[in-house]
């Protein structure tokens, strides 16, 4: 993948305050606001303009979850100003607007890209989408299907760099073939934990330390457990985690990625443990650490870097 060069203009001179971002020789722009600071960009002419919009706020109901709402309009700020006295959409606290430079996105593009954004939303699962189903895809020429699908491959790729990840798709897992081996996959071996009698195989992937489908977690958490244990119970609230032929583990229905191994440990063991020191590579026994202090040294860092 070719590096790319994304422009970031913070717009009142403040990290939490009004943004834009751009992509040389990418028609679309897309802007970042508080919702406290609705009336800043309520001056902005592009706003104004036929595009797509976000709410984004955190999910009352799932901690450390964002609740997230696509909408579009012929003037985005009008369906702004709507929803900012919507009781029903209380959650928002920020929006993201995204919107052609040129002027060249109609209702019918417009509509193909809502659709779309809550499709790529849903299939993501990062977030609660509040649109629920999204409507059925507005009927484009080919062409302009291609475009559009381009200029949603830039939206995905700038989210996360803006800081909104609900769009970034999940990581791309091994069949069930190459997870019961050590061959390298995105660099990453085959991580065990094995830990009073539960089992889990992971590896590390775009990023994320995945937890495979069908590996177990003691059922029972431990009295001293604070680490972890809301996005364990969540788990199990989505149907992630569930009962197993044994009454005293759970099983994992799907894939799971953590932000990081001591996250999928401490959800394994229904206890605080350090993912660090007890995921183990399966085909040497080294350490998640010794893995990684390998990599280090793989690339010319020993620790002893020179000032």
């Amino acid at each position: 993948m070719k590096g790319r060069t994304i422009r970031i203009y913070l717009a009142d001179g403040g990290p939490t305050g009004v943004l834009t971002a751009e992509i040389i020789n990418w028609t679309g722009k897309v802007i970042v606001a508080p919702r406290e600071k609705l009336d800043e960009i309520a001056r902005r002419d592009e706003v104004k303009r036929t595009g797509v919009y976000c709410l984004v706020g955190p999910d009352p109901d799932t901690p450390g979850r964002d609740k997230v709402y696509f909408g579009e309009g012929d003037s985005v700020l009008t369906r702004l100003l709507t929803h900012s006295k919507d009781e029903s959409k209380d959650f928002w606290t920020r929006c993201v607007v995204v919107i052609s430079k040129d002027q060249n996105l109609t209702k019918a593009h417009v509509r193909y890209l809502e659709s779309r954004l809550i499709q790529m939303g849903l299939q993501a699962g990062r977030a609660v989408i509040t649109n629920g189903t999204a409507p059925s895809l507005s009927p484009l020429p080919e062409p302009d299907i291609a475009d559009m699908e381009f200029f949603l491959e830039q939206v995905r790729m700038m989210f996360p760099v803006l800081g909104f990840g609900f769009l970034q798709p999940p990581p791309e897992v091994p069949d069930s073939s190459s997870q019961s081996d050590d061959r390298p996959v995105a660099d990453s071996p085959l991580f065990e934990l094995s830990v009073v009698g539960a089992t889990a195989t992971a590896r590390e992937i775009d990023g994320e330390f995945v937890v495979f489908k069908g590996s177990t977690a003691r059922k029972q958490g431990l009295a001293s457990w604070t680490s972890y244990k809301a996005l364990r119970d969540q788990l199990v609230d989505e149907g992630r985690l569930t009962d197993s032929d044994s009454p005293d583990y759970l099983v994992f229905a799907d894939n799971v990625a953590f932000n990081s191994p001591s996250a999928g440990a401490a959800v394994v063991n229904a206890g605080n443990l350090n993912g660090r020191i007890n995921w183990k590579v399966a085909s040497s026994g080294q350490t998640y650490q010794e893995w990684y202090e390998q990599k280090l040294k793989a690339a010319g860092l020993d620790g002893d870097v020179d000032e």
